[in-house]
């Protein structure tokens, strides 16, 4: 089984690293938001007392480096099905959670090794990380990462067209991402905006992040119940992509 997951995982990295433009959509498009956002809010907007915008969207930048990595990489799974070789590994008598094991970490660790190429920007937006603050904010992002790319492959494995994929992509994950506060704050929002900012996952995320980069997250939960939430997230995800692998092997390898 383990074989099997690092084949599948080394495979999405090879895959990604040869493409320099889905790898340079993944890491430049959320620079860009940032910067442009950073210049033209950076000194007329603070939020929940950090100096600057840029400081306050850094960590939601981050969250969106994530979310779009996995957007990016999990469209192999429509590509590898089109190809054949899904239909190839779903004859062979690999175990089905190591397909999705092998496939959400490949996207996951892409997802992170962007993050963290980022992260090192970190002074730029005044923000001053000890080791503690950049370990801890690792292991978060590693946790969103496999969530978030979770997700990513449960959409794809059900879907047939990349363009479709692509269309419920941003119609799914980026009003998750601009309801989790990654923009700006939504507390204080209409009740209905407010309602979904709680139940929505990567609220939790992003507030984890928050707490292990700033030490404090402005309406978000502690960072324990934010931490609870976000590996709750990443399970189900898990799970459920375990779940539709199996489900729908046989029209898969038809």
């Amino acid at each position: 089984m383990m074989k099997a997951v690092f084949s599948l995982w080394h495979r999405e990295i090879v895959r990604f690293l040869r493409d320099r433009s889905r790898l340079t959509g993944s890491l430049m498009q959320p620079i860009i938001f940032w910067l442009m956002f950073s210049g033209a809010l950076n000194t007329s907007v603070q939020f929940g007392g950090m100096e600057s915008y840029s400081e306050y969207f850094f960590s939601g930048t981050l969250s969106m480096i994530t979310l779009f990595t996995a957007i990016f990489a999990t469209i192999t799974v429509i590509e590898d099905r089109k190809e054949g070789f899904l239909q190839g590994v779903l004859v062979s008598p690999v175990p089905r959670a190591a397909i999705a094991l092998g496939k959400i970490l490949g996207g996951a660790s892409l997802g992170l090794g962007l993050a963290v190429v980022f992260l090192a920007l970190a002074p730029f937006a005044g923000i001053s990380l000890g080791f503690s603050n950049v370990m801890m904010g690792l292991g978060v992002l590693a946790l969103l990462a496999v969530a978030v790319t979770g997700l990513g492959f449960v959409l794809a494995w059900s879907m047939d067209s990349a363009a479709g994929y692509h269309s419920i992509m941003m119609l799914f994950l980026m009003p998750m991402l601009l309801l989790s506060g990654a923009f700006f704050p939504i507390e204080q929002a209409h009740w209905l905006i407010s309602w979904i900012r709680h139940i929505n996952p990567m609220t939790y995320g992003l507030g984890a992040l928050r707490h292990a980069l700033h030490g404090v997250a402005p309406g978000c939960p502690t960072f324990t119940i934010c931490m609870v939430g976000t590996t709750v997230f990443a399970v189900a995800t898990f799970a459920l992509g375990t779940y539709v692998v199996t489900r729908r092997s046989a029209r898969d390898a038809a």
